[in-house]
């Protein structure tokens, strides 16, 4: 099973509001995970709904990870994303083995049990140990290469 963008993205934004304590906009996420602002803005309302984020207007307002978000399972949130659809589609085009096809039922428990695992995996799970700091470290600022033809300067201290 192929998960889709915002589910992706839903995931590594959660991952990343868990590890780091304060709070972030938007455009920090964003650059810090390397994603479309605009997408990644839709992804923080729905994560805020699904209760995982909180985000607060304002002049010092942001996105935070939302108490108890990290008892939410990573089952949760992939539901919440992908939705309960089947693997494949019977029905456009209709297929005519869909009376006595047993292929169907099997990709509907193979999604089951891939789903079952994720329930099993918290989001608070997901960065524990060496991981949190990894993410932490994906906020930190990288060098810059010198402009093609020029000598690099150091930054005044």
């Amino acid at each position: 099973m192929k998960l889709n963008r915002s589910t992706d993205m839903a995931l590594r934004i959660a991952m990343l509001a868990a590890a780091d304590p304060r709070r972030m906009t938007v455009d920090e996420l964003s650059d810090q995970l390397d994603l479309p602002r605009n997408h990644v803005a839709k992804v923080v309302q729905r994560l805020q709904r699904l209760g995982v984020l909180v985000t607060i207007r304002g002049r010092s307002g942001g996105v935070a990870f939302a108490e108890g978000g990290g008892n939410a399972t990573v089952g949760h949130v992939v539901r919440a994303f992908e939705g309960d659809d089947e693997v494949v589609s019977c029905d456009e085009p209709a297929c005519s083995l869909r009376a006595a096809c047993r292929l169907r039922g099997e990709l509907r428990r193979a999604r089951d049990a891939f789903l079952a695992v994720l329930d099993d995996v918290t989001l608070g799970e997901l960065v524990a140990g060496p991981t949190g700091p990894a993410l932490l470290a994906l906020g930190l600022p990288r060098p810059r290469p010198a402009p093609v033809g020029r000598r690099a300067v150091p930054d005044p201290v």
